[in-house]
């Protein structure tokens, strides 16, 4: 295949958390096409704004090869192409890999003798040559491993992180031939200045990536069971583990909601391939329902705290703190604060959602909440503190209190806060 050159063109097929980053960083050094199906979100970039806020002001004008567009035909002008699109789970849990197999036909479909296909996307072990090569080579004609190639390179984007950023995080790279995995290395070598690791194949980087946040799961869902056994004990599980975290190898996790895009997806294609081999995974899917059951756990805890100082449940108002699936951040992907959410309704509680990192459209068209935009002084009997945003940790001493009633339950959920400022913390 051809050597990596500098005028070829590079298309990122998705431009959400993942796939913008990328492009700019691309785009400050070559001619970079900006690819996505969602037409308003392709207007805003051309507008130079970013609803996710992963990248920073002025980035946008720094990329100077970067051009936006929904029109599949622009990516013909492309011999490289990176998919960057999500891949969810069902609500079975088991991988959807419809938005991988429509990049794969879009792509197919102008594919050129010579090309390169790079997934972002994560996926279980097998799936780019199981599933999305196949598709490549119906859409072109054309042969694989001959007339075009593939790489893999998974995704590491920590959302809302601003010290972790995509040039400083080290790049798992491989390809489909051996010279295809050294064209893959040396295009992200161009703009990772952490440095790169080639993995011997394809199926090796996949299987790394679904285990980086499978381990992520499974230490965290640890913690939320020691919390839920010390919640009962009446021991204080920060305490507990900040006194344990004195010991130089003590793995620093702490309990909470496991959300978002990643960490509570990825162990279901780990699981969903495992169980297609025919292994059961017991300690994987063991890990998944504690952490799946968190947020009923919360609205549980936060209904017994509530009788317990006879607050009358059926007509109470309560307020929750945060909707994004994680602090500083809008992403509202998978966000399991919709579950403590959901418990409380059961009981009959009239419940507001505040979250000013959040969209309100995709609030409203995602779950059908509707965001109070500024929570009414002491008009609640309780108040859960789902998600640490920095902007409300910077507000003055004390101010989670002016929105609780005189006699009201406050739950800190990621304890956050000072401890006397809540009755309750996971």
């Amino acid at each position: 295949m051809k050597d990596l050159r500098e005028h070829e063109t590079v298309a990122v097929v998705g431009l959400g958390y993942v796939g913008l980053p990328l492009a700019v960083e691309f785009g400050k050094q070559r001619d970079v096409i900006g690819f996505d199906i969602d037409t308003t979100r392709v207007a805003e970039l051309s507008a130079g704004q970013d609803r996710t806020r992963e990248v920073p002001e002025g980035d946008l004008d720094a990329a100077c090869g970067l051009r936006f567009s929904s029109d599949p035909k622009a990516l013909e002008d492309a011999s490289i192409y990176v998919v960057t699109v999500p891949t969810p789970i069902d609500a079975h849990n088991r991988p959807d890999l419809s938005p991988l197999i429509k990049a794969s036909e879009t792509v197919g479909a102008v594919l050129m003798p010579g090309d390169i296909v790079i997934y972002e996307s994560t996926v279980y072990p097998g799936a780019t040559e199981e599933v999305c090569v196949p598709i490549l080579e119906a859409m072109s004609g054309l042969s694989f491993n001959a007339d075009f190639f593939v790489g893999y390179s998974p995704e590491r984007i920590n959302p809302g992180d601003q010290v972790h950023r995509l040039p400083s995080i080290v790049k798992v790279t491989s390809g489909s031939t051996p010279d295809a995995a050294e064209k893959v290395d040396a295009l992200y070598a161009q703009i990772i200045t952490a440095g790169t690791h080639r993995a011997e194949s394809i199926r090796v980087a996949e299987a790394a990536k679904v285990i980086e946040n499978t381990q992520r799961d499974l230490n965290i869902s640890l913690v939320n069971e020691l919390a839920i056994i010390f919640n009962r004990l009446g021991i204080d599980t920060g305490a507990v583990l900040e006194a344990a975290g004195t010991k130089w190898n003590f793995l620093p996790f702490r309990p909470g909601l496991v959300g978002g895009h990643c960490i509570g997806v990825d162990p279901y294609y780990l699981t969903h391939k495992a169980e297609e081999v025919g292994y059961n995974p017991q300690v994987i899917l063991s890990g998944r329902r504690i952490n799946d059951g968190m947020g009923a756990y919360v609205a549980g805890q936060m209904i017994k705290a509530m009788m317990k100082k006879g607050i009358n449940v059926a007509k109470s108002r309560l307020l929750i703190l945060g909707l994004a699936f994680k602090e500083d951040c809008p992403d509202l992907r998978n966000t399991r604060v919709v579950d403590i959410l959901e418990e409380l309704l059961e009981y009959g509680v009239k419940v507001d959602i505040h979250d000013p990192l959040v969209d309100p459209e995709g609030a409203r068209s995602e779950y059908g909440i509707e965001l109070v935009p500024d929570p009414p002084a002491h008009a609640y009997d309780g108040v859960i503190f789902a998600v640490p945003h920095r902007v409300f940790l910077d507000r003055p001493v004390g101010w989670i209190g002016r929105y609780g009633k005189n006699l009201s339950v406050t739950y800190d959920v990621k304890s956050a806060l000072d401890r006397q400022l809540a009755d309750l913390r996971l």
